[in-house]
């Protein structure tokens, strides 16, 4: 069994065979995913042999990605301690700190600079031409909680209408949403779909590389815009007013878009569990407040 083995002593043992020399102190980082351990210039990712395979579709990304954009690989595979096998990615260590989620601490100029910044990276992405491999990694079906198409997000929202968790006013607004959605997603370029604060690091005021590539798809660049503002605390409208000036895009376009996405992914985890009560509150902010019309009106 993998629990035999304390995932710190397989970290240990993976880093120093990549390394071939002891890695020294690594200490765990929080990850709702993977086992992640970091030490002084080596982090590695590491997951039980038998659990889902996000790590082999980051693996295969970052491996192609545009220089620059993440930490680099150094090393990934498969390794057998005792009965138990592992799969692991070893990256060289950036040595930053993740802005975390909703910039705290962080002053409005700050913040400022680190949405361009990070729009810069994101808008490399969205360019990048993936390579036959990457292609086919991107295309790979993945049940990501985004939006896919109208009639999905209606049906969704139907079923929650029967089970009596959510308010009227609630309901009617993510139909609202749903039935103004466009009949199917865009998947025009790569999208990282994941890019919140806590998947950069950045050092001194510098972004430095956009994280866990494991839920990278094709995509259209407002998935990414999305989740850049949604998890930006009160310098929301500073980022959004960043990737307006980026991007050419409307405050009716990237209103609808983030929107439309917020309810995409909260319906999703309505219908797969009950979510904790700050999950509801956001909803209400969501339809009845329309938080995403506020930001430039």
């Amino acid at each position: 069994m993998a629990e035999a083995r304390p995932m710190a002593e397989v970290a240990r043992t993976i880093a120093a065979t990549v390394l071939s020399r002891d890695p020294g102190p690594m200490s765990a980082v929080p990850s709702l995913s993977h086992h992640v351990f970091a030490g002084s210039d080596v982090v590695v990712k590491v997951i039980e042999g038998g659990r889902h395979r996000r790590l082999d579709r980051e693996v295969g990304l970052v491996e192609r990605l545009p220089t620059g954009l993440t930490a680099p690989l150094l090393a990934s595979g498969t390794e057998r301690l005792g009965t138990s096998e592992f799969r692991y990615a070893c990256y060289a260590r950036v040595v930053g700190t993740a802005p975390g989620i909703g910039l705290p601490g962080v002053t409005a100029t700050a913040a400022r600079s680190l949405a361009e910044q990070a729009v810069e990276r994101l808008l490399v992405l969205h360019a990048w031409q993936p390579p036959g491999v990457a292609d086919r990694i991107l295309r790979e079906p993945l049940a990501h909680g985004g939006f896919v198409d109208r009639a999905g997000l209606l049906a969704a929202v139907g079923e929650l209408g029967s089970d009596g968790r959510l308010a009227p006013p609630v309901l009617d607004g993510l139909a609202a949403i749903a039935a103004q959605a466009p009949p199917r997603a865009r998947t025009g370029v790569p999208v990282h779909a994941d890019c919140h604060w806590d998947n950069w690091l950045a050092r001194d005021g510098q972004v430095l590389a956009l994280l866990d590539f494991e839920w990278a798809r094709w995509g259209e660049p407002l998935d990414d815009w999305f989740f850049l503002a949604a998890f930006s605390g009160p310098h929301l409208r500073t980022v959004l007013d960043v990737v307006a000036a980026a991007t050419g895009l409307t405050p009716d376009e990237l209103a609808a878009g983030c929107e439309l996405r917020e309810a995409a992914h909260l319906v999703s985890e309505l219908r797969t569990g009950n979510p904790p009560p700050h999950r509801l509150r956001e909803l209400d902010a969501l339809t009845v407040g329309r938080r995403w019309w506020r930001w430039w009106r």
